[in-house]
């Protein structure tokens, strides 16, 4: 497994490769590896034959009062993760290697990003969409890889590729949860034992919310009701949104269609934690 930590030495050898004819494949990271990730390298690596892995901890991302300094990083314990699951190449450059001097260029999708997440976080997006381009741009993948429990971001990355006409294919891979259904996260570390326990009820909640999609009841209003005092029920809980949408456009409605989307974002205590699932017939 080769570590590179240079865009230079980066985008010469994903050249060198794609000059062999060798199917390349990213699986964009933040660190702080847990199975999630390793399932998304693992499908990634079905359809490569070089898996290129990137840890950046991404500073446009965070808002001026979020987690970027105190974010959960363990660079020697992600190594040993990925070279098990089969990683060829880690990408891991400093911050000056991406945002170097000077820089002055963001990349923005406009509509869907200012719904669900996008409300309390306003600049989160435009940070997500301008790494990641760079990170198209210095790693030259056919394939991209992301878990579908950043089901927002999913659909944004998606939007960029169409619009900019990016020749790269971008597959979203079925959330990994706990035993006990918790979307694993890295910000699940930040749970002390009784948050732990407090935050199963986001899953309750979109599993209350496809039993009652598969009653026959269509009404967003309803269902978003019964899913807020579920939540409300339990310790620590504070609901940022619960937003039954659109899965492509991700617009609020107000009568479920044949697939809708439920999302919801909760703070346990400090913790901000997501979740959604697909309601469909």
């Amino acid at each position: 497994m080769e570590i590179i930590k240079t865009v230079k030495l980066m985008q010469s050898t994903s050249k060198r490769l794609r000059s062999s004819d060798h199917k390349l494949a990213l699986v964009p990271t933040m660190g702080f590896f847990h199975e999630g990730h390793l399932e998304l390298m693992r499908v990634a690596k079905r359809h490569c034959n070089d898996l290129i892995v990137s840890i950046f901890v991404n500073p446009m991302q965070f808002g001026p009062s979020e987690d970027y300094e105190v974010y959960p990083r363990d660079i020697k314990g992600d190594l040993e993760k990925a070279h098990k699951v089969g990683a060829d190449i880690i990408f891991m450059p400093p911050a000056e290697e991406i945002y170097p001097d000077g820089f002055q260029t963001k990349v923005l999708v406009k509509n869907i990003t200012r719904h669900l997440c996008g409300i309390s976080r306003p600049t989160h997006f435009v940070g997500v969409t301008t790494v990641v381009a760079k990170l198209f741009n210095i790693t030259m993948p056919h394939l991209a890889v992301f878990g579908e429990k950043d089901y927002q971001q999913l659909q944004v990355i998606r939007r960029m590729v169409k619009d900019l006409n990016m020749d790269i294919e971008i597959m979203g891979v079925p959330t990994v949860r706990e035993p006990d259904g918790l979307a694993m996260s890295s910000r699940n570390n930040y749970l002390s034992p009784k948050e732990r326990k407090a935050a199963l009820c986001l899953k309750r909640a979109l599993d209350i919310s496809n039993d009652m999609f598969n009653r026959g009841i269509r009404d967003a209003g309803t269902i978003k009701d019964t899913m807020e005092s579920l939540i409300l029920k339990q310790p620590y809980t504070k609901v940022e949104y619960i937003s039954l949408c659109d899965p492509l456009t991700l617009e609020e409605v107000t009568v479920l269609g044949d697939t809708t989307l439920v999302a919801l974002a909760v703070r346990i205590g400090k913790t901000r934690l997501i979740d959604n699932s697909l309601l469909q017939k």
